[in-house]
């Protein structure tokens, strides 16, 4: 089966493209190599027996039939490569070293290749020769030409050569697509598998590793990544409608329970005057519950950067301060503010003041009597900061990463109003401008800070010095 789907896929079929382009290359190559060598060897061949068949001729312009033979026979005795031969109109040989006229050879003149018989060994043939043939004023016919055996030779050893390097070329390159195709199809197929059993049974299935540090094992790495981050995504859905389904119980459960008493005495004006602001009370408080999820949602999802200007951090934390100190002073403690005034950062000034508002608002809340809160906004090492610090009770340093999910509560805070959504806001603010969220224990009381990333406050502080200059 795996076979078949290598043997189907595009990797394949595309290996096998690339294969025969390199297969047309590498002929190509042996092509031009062959034709190169042959034409190089035959001009050097055919500029010899031209030179010769130049000297015969003048011979015989010279010395007549009588004085061409006697250079034949001269020639044919030393040139053993040479081959010659003299023959009267009627082709009957009188002097060189073929036993006869080639029959290859046809016309009154010309080049062209041929097989020649010696004349002391019947019926054996030489190696391939080539030639130069004329017809002569007085009819004879003289035929000039060389041994091209060695170039015939050569020639038969790189077709070989080349037949064989194109079929070890293919095979190999058929046997390495085939390899590396059936590779990749199986880490596919692993995948999808995975992924078929994701689909049937869940979340926890995750793709497996071969510990190659490849980069198919680096996709498997991120694919499980993936995989992990839906997963604790879902659990999140997961445990926000089950706080939402036990947060609302209770006020709802309330609302029935006082309407049933209600509906079942006479009406009396003042105590359904009672009844009814309670019942608006705990209805007010879930349509807080329900707007503040659709704003972390609006945050999460919604494109907020177009809003994106260059505030100045302290006069968003002085503005919160302003909001907050009464209800300090109402819970028995105070509220102070220390800002750096040229601290500024690319921001939507709105989500900026709603997230250090509900920092603010929890360590008034959950500060207790005589709490003592402290806002900062400074510069360090280059990045914006804002941090609230309390000296109240304080987290557990293990609830640090529980705090900022949704509707999560700490024990001792479920008898104080609220709804475990104020920092999950937080959270969603910092991660829309990269901020991040660090917490640290303030012995007693807490801090939380908020660090803004450098680029964005670098930018923000020479938007703001242009504007200086230019003013």
């Amino acid at each position: 089966m795996l076979l078949s789907k290598t043997l189907r896929s595009s990797t394949f079929t595309r290996a096998l493209i690339w294969i025969a382009l390199f297969g047309i290359i590498v002929v190509a190559l042996f092509g031009y190599v062959y034709w190169s060598t042959v034409s190089y060897v035959l001009s050097r061949s055919d500029h010899m027996i031209a030179a010769q068949h130049a000297v015969l001729y003048r011979a015989y312009e010279t010395g007549g039939r009588t004085g061409l033979i006697a250079m034949i026979r001269r020639w044919s005795a030393d040139d053993l490569d040479g081959r010659y031969l003299l023959a009267d109109p009627s082709f009957k040989p009188m002097a060189g070293n073929l036993k006869a006229w080639p029959p290859a050879l046809k016309g009154v003149e010309g080049w062209d290749n041929f097989t020649p018989r010696a004349p002391e060994q019947d019926g054996t043939d030489h190696a391939l020769s080539r030639a130069k043939f004329e017809t002569l004023p007085n009819g004879d016919h003289l035929l000039v030409g060389r041994d091209i055996g060695d170039l015939d030779a050569f020639v038969k050893r790189i077709n070989t050569a080349l037949a064989l390097v194109v079929s070890l070329v293919f095979i190999i390159a058929a046997a390495a697509s085939v390899s590396v195709t059936r590779r990749t199809v199986g880490r596919i197929e692993a995948i999808n598998a995975t992924s078929r059993e994701i689909m049937h049974s869940g979340l926890g299935k995750r793709i497996p590793l071969h510990g190659t540090r490849d980069e198919w094992d680096q996709l498997a790495e991120n694919l499980n990544s993936m995989l992990d981050r839906i997963e604790a995504l879902m659990g999140e859905v997961k445990q926000v409608t089950d706080n939402v389904a036990h947060d609302l119980r209770t006020p709802l459960t309330r609302m029935r329970g006082r309407l049933e008493q209600a509906s079942g005495r006479p009406r009396q004006a003042e105590h359904d005057q009672a009844l009814i602001n309670d019942t608006m009370a705990e209805l007010d408080g879930v349509l807080r519950m329900f707007a503040s999820i659709t704003r972390i949602s609006q945050i999460e999802t919604g494109d907020r950067t177009a809003a994106f200007r260059v505030v100045s951090l302290g006069e968003v934390a002085s503005d919160v301060v302003e909001l907050f100190d009464a209800a300090a002073e109402e819970k028995g403690g105070s509220l102070r503010l220390a800002v750096d005034q040229d601290v500024f950062i690319n921001a939507d000034r709105d989500l900026l003041f709603d997230a250090i508002a509900n920092i603010v608002d929890n360590a008034i809340k959950h500060g207790g009597a005589g709490n003592r809160v402290i806002v900062e906004v400074t510069r360090c090492d280059g990045e914006a900061a804002v941090s609230v610090a309390d000296n109240g009770p304080g987290i557990p340093i293990s609830e640090y990463q529980h705090v900022f999910k949704r509707f999560y509560r700490l024990e001792r805070s479920r008898s104080t109003p609220g709804n475990g959504l104020g920092l999950s806001v937080v959270a969603a603010v910092a991660r829309l401008h990269g901020a991040r969220v660090e917490m640290f224990d303030n012995s007693p009381g807490l801090t939380l800070r908020l660090f803004f990333p450098m680029a964005a406050a670098a930018a923000a502080q020479d938007k703001v010095a242009d504007l200086g200059v230019r003013n």
